[in-house]
């Protein structure tokens, strides 16, 4: 089974007495819950409760290792620094280069990545190159289970951490003390207010590029991200979506009709015009 290495993934380990506080204090992840065999996502958000970074978060010891895209860590790295102030901490960007995944039969004993467990998947990230697989195979995988990735299929400051399933995919802890942004999203989370969401799409023929809107009866409901022949992924107004099925209005990607569909392990379902009346 697949063992696939990407490259573009860069590692900062944070270690110190005050690690753990500091970082469960600033960023959307529970870290008090956090298991040593785990990987989950997580995320710096701005004060109005947008993606600033995200990143993949793990124990290694008594310190922590941040994987994030190898473009972001510069930035996130100056950015923990702003806030770290006089805390016992250090941040030390690492040599290490890109992350290897693995799942069916090749993902060994290695952290599991949260995301994919929500989906019954076992899949691990071991920092370093032990894979030769076709990349493509783990955006197959992705795209097929509605994992969405910063820069593919959302911009940054542009998603909200529930428009990419953060609620649901163990990068929101609801239950810890206030971090950055954690205000607008509490907000979001008990008045039921999301919109956007994560889709998984499908064309009657290949799908055009990347960026194209979906509309659907003229009204414009979100944009394709990451696209992999006829599928991909999009964040769009499920309520919009919603009328669109209920109506019988053809959904378009360009001149492509296409089907869209929320993650099965997700439990989300598309609002029908009655529930938004109501809402």
């Amino acid at each position: 089974m697949p063992a696939v290495f990407l490259k573009d993934r860069s590692f900062i380990r944070v270690a110190g007495a005050e690690a753990e506080t500091f970082l469960h204090n600033l960023i959307t992840t529970d870290l008090v819950s956090l298991a040593a065999d785990e990987v989950r996502p997580g995320a710096l958000l701005t004060p109005q409760g947008k993606i600033l970074f995200d990143f993949m978060i793990r124990r290694d010891g008594p310190d922590f290792l941040i994987e994030t895209d190898a473009e972001q860590r510069e930035g996130l790295l100056k950015r923990l620094t702003l806030y770290r102030l006089r805390a016992k901490i250090d941040f030390t960007p690492l040599e290490l280069e890109g992350v290897t995944v693995a799942w069916g039969d090749a993902a060994g004993e290695g952290p599991r990545d949260s995301r994919f467990l929500k989906a019954g998947i076992v899949l691990t990230r071991t920092p370093g190159e032990h894979g030769h697989d076709d990349r493509a195979l783990y955006d197959d995988l992705r795209i097929a289970n509605g994992i969405a990735v910063s820069e593919r299929d959302f911009a940054l400051q542009d998603a909200f951490p529930h428009d990419v399933l953060m609620d649901l995919n163990g990068g929101l802890g609801f239950r810890k003390g206030c971090y950055i942004g954690q205000e607008v999203v509490s907000r979001m989370h008990h008045r039921g207010t999301t919109r956007r969401r994560v889709v998984i799409v499908a064309g009657s023929a290949d799908l055009p590029a990347s960026g194209t809107e979906l509309i659907a009866g003229g009204k414009p409901m979100g944009s394709l991200g990451s696209v992999d022949g006829n599928k991909g992924l999009a964040i769009i107004r499920i309520d919009r979506a919603g009328e669109a099925m209920a109506a019988g209005t053809p959904i378009l990607a360009g001149d492509i009709e296409v089907s869209v569909s929320l993650p099965a392990w997700s439990g989300l379902t598309f609002p029908a015009p009655a529930d938004e009346a109501s809402a």
